[in-house]
C-alpha cells in the first residue's frame, strides 16, 4: 500500500524545467508562509484512488438502499413530527451548498499546492465534498415530495438573510490564500467544530425517526474523521516548516475559530429548539466536543509549537448558557422571511430546556416564552415587521448579550474611511479591524433590500425574490405542513380503527351514505 501510494503521489512530482516556480505555483508565497520541504507532508491514510472509490461505493450502496426502503415504506410518516424537518431545511440550504464550494476550492488547491502530498490530499477531499453535496440532496429529496421549504435551496442560499451566515464564512475562506483556507476549512471548521454538527445532530436524526439523514450522517462522518486528521496534519506541517509561520497561523486560528463559532450558533438553536425529541443540549455538546476534546486534548499538544487556545475562546465558553436561546428567539420573530417555520416550545420541551440550563433558562428566557404564548393564545402571534440588523463580519443578527450580562445586547462599532460598521461581538470587531478593506465589501442581505437589489421594497416582493412559496415560512401551528401531518395521521388511524371518527357509528354511517 505504501509503495502504491508513493507511486500515485511522490512519483508524479517533478522539478519544472522551462517554467519558473513562481509562475507554476503563484499562490504559495504571498501569505508569508515559508515551506522548505514539501515532501514532509504526510498523509496518515495513504488511500490509493482505486481503494478510495471502492470504499466510497460500498458506503453509497448502503445509503441508497436505506433511502429506497424509507421512501417505499412511507417513512416520512414515522418522523417524530413534521416540524422536525425545519432543522433539515436549514441544513439543506445552509450546509449542502458549502459542500459544493469546498469541492471546487479543494480541486483548485490540488492544482496549486507545490507539493505532491498536499495536492493528492486536496484532490481526495474535493471528491469527498462533491459526494457529500450529492448524497445530502438525494437524502432530503424524498421529503420534498411531501413537505414545504425544500424546493428552492440553491437560490435561497444566495439570498435569504440568515443563510448569509454560513455563506459569508465560505466566501471569506475562498477569497483567502491557500494556506489560510486550509486553516479555515481543514482545521477550524473540520477539526475544531465539525463534531458539534455531525455527531449530536445525526444521533438526533435517528431519535426523531429520520433514518435517511442518520445513515447519510454516519456515511459522511467517516470522511469527516479523515478530513479532521488531514486538518491536523496541515497545521502541524505549517508549524514545523518554519518558526516564522507560528504567529501567522495563530492569527488564523484566532480568526477562524470565532468565525466558525458564530456559524455554529445556528446549530445550537437547531439542537435545543428544533428537535421534537432532543437528545443533547448545545451546552452538553459544546462541553464534550469542544472543551474536553479540543481545549483539554488538542491545544496542550499544539502548545509545543507555540500555538495558544483561540483568542476570545472564553467568551464562547461563557455564551454556552445563552447562545441557542438568543438565536431561536430571533428566528421565532423573523421566520416570516425564512424557508422554515417556528413555534413556541411545548410545555414538555420548556421543562427540558429548564433542566438543561438550570442557571439561566428559567430566569431569562422562560418569561419571554410565557409572554409569547399569552399573546399567541389571544390570537396575536406576531412577527417583527422588518429584518434584524446583521453583524458586518459574521452576518449574523446582532442578538448576542454583553459578556456577563444576558439582559443587554452587545453592540460594537468601528469607523473606517468615514463610515460606521457594526459588530455582534468583540471577536467580530477584532476580525474586521485586521482586514477592514475586505469586510467593507460584505454583501449584507438586509442592506441590499434597502438599496433596491432584492426584488422590491415590500415584504411580498422580497419573499418572491427569495424564492419562498406559501407554506415555507411563518408559524408552524396551522401551517401547510402541520395541517397535512394531522390529515395523514388521521387517515392512518382511521384505517387502523384508532381514530375517533372510526369508532363513531353515526360518523361512519354518514360517510357511507355520502359515498
Amino acid at each position: 500500500m505504501k509503495a502504491r501510494y508513493s507511486a500515485l503521489t511522490r512519483d508524479l512530482d517533478w522539478e519544472p524545467s522551462y517554467v519558473e516556480f513562481d509562475k507554476l505555483y503563484p499562490h504559495v508565497t504571498y501569505e508569508g508562509i515559508k515551506i522548505h520541504d514539501w515532501s514532509k507532508w504526510e498523509d496518515p491514510f495513504r488511500l490509493t484512488v482505486d481503494a478510495y472509490y471502492k470504499y466510497q461505493a460500498e458506503k453509497d450502496k448502503r445509503l441508497y438502499s436505506v433511502l429506497d426502503g424509507f421512501a417505499q415504506g412511507q417513512g416520512h410518516l414515522t418522523l417524530s413530527e413534521a416540524r422536525y424537518l425545519n432543522a433539515m431545511k436549514i441544513f439543506l440550504g445552509g450546509v449542502t451548498p458549502l459542500e459544493y464550494q469546498a469541492h471546487r476550492h479543494f480541486a483548485y488547491l490540488s492544482r496549486h499546492f507545490a507539493g505532491p502530498g498536499p495536492r493528492f490530499a486536496a484532490l481526495c477531499q474535493s471528491i469527498d465534498e462533491m459526494r457529500h453535496a450529492q448524497t445530502e440532496i438525494h437524502t432530503l429529496s424524498n421529503y420534498n415530495k411531501y413537505y414545504s421549504g425544500f424546493h428552492n435551496f440553491t437560490q435561497q442560499h444566495d439570498r435569504v438573510w440568515y443563510l448569509s451566515v454560513p455563506k459569508s464564512y465560505f466566501d471569506d475562506a475562498l477569497s483567502a490564500g491557500p494556506f489560510e483556507f486550509l486553516i479555515a476549512i481543514g482545521f477550524s471548521f473540520e477539526f475544531l467544530l465539525t463534531n458539534l454538527l455531525f455527531v449530536p445532530f445525526m444521533s438526533a436524526a435517528s431519535f426523531n425517526g429520520d433514518l435517511p439523514t442518520m445513515t447519510f450522517g454516519f456515511s459522511a462522518q467517516s470522511d469527516e474523521s479523515r478530513h479532521m486528521t488531514l486538518g491536523l496534519e496541515a497545521i502541524k506541517f505549517l508549524l514545523e516548516q518554519d518558526e516564522d509561520n507560528v504567529p501567522i497561523v495563530q492569527e488564523w486560528v484566532d480568526k477562524w475559530f470565532w468565525r466558525g463559532y458564530r456559524v455554529a450558533a445556528i446549530v445550537a438553536q437547531m439542537l435545543d429548539y428544533m428537535l421534537p425529541r432532543p437528545v443533547m443540549s448545545w451546552k452538553e455538546a459544546f462541553e464534550l466536543y469542544f472543551e474536553r476534546q479540543m481545549l483539554d486534548g488538542l491545544f496542550p499538544d499544539l502548545a509545543y509549537y507555540g500555538i495558544k487556545p483561540p483568542r476570545f475562546v472564553q467568551q464562547a465558553i461563557d455564551e454556552k448558557e445563552i447562545l441557542s436561546h438568543a438565536v431561536y428567539l430571533v428566528f421565532y420573530n423573523f421566520s416570516f422571511a425564512a424557508n422554515f417555520t417556528t413555534t413556541i416550545p411545548t410545555e414538555e420541551h420548556l421543562a427540558w430546556l429548564k433542566q438543561s440550563y438550570p442557571d439561566t433558562f428559567e430566569k431569562y428566557y422562560q418569561p419571554r416564552w410565557d409572554r409569547a404564548k399569552e399573546i399567541a393564545d389571544g390570537g396575536g402571534r406576531f412577527f417583527f415587521g422588518g429584518l434584524p440588523q446583521l453583524c458586518q463580519v459574521g452576518q449574523i443578527p446582532m442578538t448576542f448579550p454583553e459578556p456577563g450580562d444576558p439582559t443587554t445586547i452587545c453592540q460594537r462599532s468601528s469607523e473606517y474611511q468615514g463610515e460606521n460598521f457594526n459588530f455582534c461581538s468583540d471577536g467580530c470587531q477584532w476580525i474586521f479591524e485586521r482586514e477592514p478593506e475586505k469586510y467593507v465589501q460584505a454583501w449584507l442581505p438586509v442592506h441590499q433590500i434597502y438599496q433596491g437589489n432584492c426584488g422590491g421594497p415590500s415584504v411580498p416582493e422580497v419573499l418572491e425574490w427569495y424564492g419562498i412559496a406559501e407554506g415555507d415560512n411563518g408559524e408552524y401551528e396551522g401551517s401547510v405542513d402541520h395541517a397535512n401531518w394531522k390529515k395523514w395521521h388521521d387517515q392512518v388511524e382511521d384505517i387502523s380503527g384508532n381514530h375517533a371518527d372510526a369508532r363513531d357509528e353515526a360518523a361512519v354511517a354518514a360517510a357511507v351514505k355520502e359515498v
